[in-house]
């Protein structure tokens, strides 16, 4: 076995052990909190970004932020005092979610920006109301998400893409503050005044059409209207834009989604807007939440009881969804896919699970090689152009 030797050359380390579960929550414990890791994640997100990695992805001149929340931990007994409840019947489940920023891209990059715990305040348990006191929720997470957002990126020009939920004045007033745009989904249930008078408007702008055909004759029609007034609950006065889009599919079924924005609808840019700003929302809850659930990254298992080390967790689990991104969509793995006649990693190995476990089984059974100026990204290339991941001969491996 070489696993030893190998993160030994990794770390720069002497270690003659290998770390286990309790190695690491050793390490949290020396951590003075999430905090730390979380800055961590920040420091490599911001890296990115300053080397302009990411330009190529970029809607009108700003990068695409996707705000969604998602569970963590879920329980039948409350956990601690910050749990959220919910009754189903007779059941009361007590869970922790999360509300993540995450900068998204076409390309299926989901990277962590910033992260805000819904959590409910402590309070003191043996009041009679414990149970009726008013929960945290998404939207009040935001805000105070969205207050270190400024403080961490406070010259980033970026686009915020999220839900129905946040189709809200104090949403909308909290982005002109910070001169941030958006692209949130529209519902008539949402803001169902605005809505009606959006419809309303649709047949005096026919000339604000655009209809768009892709390879697999899938159809889109886009209509907007520009400058629709709402005033929010608090008498602040917004202008925002709608765009539509009737998606018919080759099988004859038509799809429409709406979107509420503060950038410019024009017939260059409705397609940009739809596609970049709207529709790729999607990226957060399937290329974000889903891969860390279910590709063996295990978003949903409690590595710890205690909600400091949970939350540090937490941060690990985003650094380590970061390198596996990176080197998934790198240029190294994406020449070694051609090589191998294949149009892209995942199909080369099926998936970020699929590559974890092969690089796993590459460190278990082939020593790195010593030169210490070699690159991470090219070593780890070189350990997954090996033919097999099944443990080889006795007589290949390095002592």
């Amino acid at each position: 076995m070489c696993l030893l030797a190998n993160l030994n050359r990794l770390a720069a380390t002497d270690q003659q052990t290998l770390p286990v579960t309790n190695t690491v929550d050793h390490f949290l414990e020396h951590c003075q909190g999430p905090e730390p890791l979380a800055a961590l994640r920040q420091r490599c997100a911001r890296r990115l970004i300053r080397m302009r990695a990411l330009d190529p992805f970029r809607l009108l001149g700003r990068l695409v932020v996707a705000v969604d929340g998602t569970g963590l931990l879920t329980f039948h007994q409350r956990h601690c005092e910050h749990c959220l409840t919910q009754k189903h019947g007779d059941t009361v489940v007590y869970f922790h979610p999360v509300l993540e920023a995450k900068l998204v891209t076409d390309a299926g990059l989901a990277i962590s920006l910033e992260s805000e715990f819904i959590e409910n305040a402590p309070h003191d348990r043996t009041a009679a109301h414990y149970d009726q006191l008013k929960q945290d929720c998404e939207l009040t997470a935001f805000a105070r998400l969205a207050e270190r957002f400024a403080r961490a990126f406070p010259q980033l020009q970026i686009i915020w893409s999220a839900d129905s939920l946040y189709a809200c004045g104090a949403f909308f007033a909290r982005c002109r503050r910070a001169d941030w745009r958006f692209v949130v989904t529209f519902k008539e249930g949402r803001l169902p005044d605005l809505w009606r008078e959006f419809q309303a408007l649709l047949p005096l702008h026919p000339h604000q059409r655009l209809r768009e055909e892709l390879p697999d004759h899938t159809v889109r029609v886009y209509r907007w209207v520009e400058h629709l007034s709402y005033v929010d609950s608090e008498q602040r006065a917004h202008t925002l834009n709608a765009l539509l889009c009737e998606e018919t599919a080759p099988t004859g079924q038509v799809t429409t989604f709406a979107w509420l924005t503060d950038l410019p609808l024009t017939r260059q840019t409705v397609v940009a807007v739809a596609g970049q700003g709207g529709r790729i929302r999607s990226t957060i809850e399937n290329e974000g939440f889903n891969v860390q659930k279910n590709s063996g990254l295990n978003l949903e298992h409690a590595y710890s009881l205690d909600w400091n080390k949970a939350k540090a967790y937490y941060f690990l689990l985003q650094l380590g969804h970061l390198c596996f991104q990176l080197l998934e969509k790198g240029s190294l793995l994406r020449a070694l896919a051609t090589e191998y006649g294949k149009a892209s990693v995942a199909q080369l190995w099926g998936g970020q699970e699929k590559l974890a476990q092969r690089l796993l089984d590459a460190l278990r059974y082939y020593l790195l090689p010593a030169d210490p100026d070699a690159a991470p990204c090219r070593v780890a290339a070189d350990l997954l152009r090996l033919p097999s991941i099944e443990r080889p001969p006795a007589s290949i491996i390095a002592a």
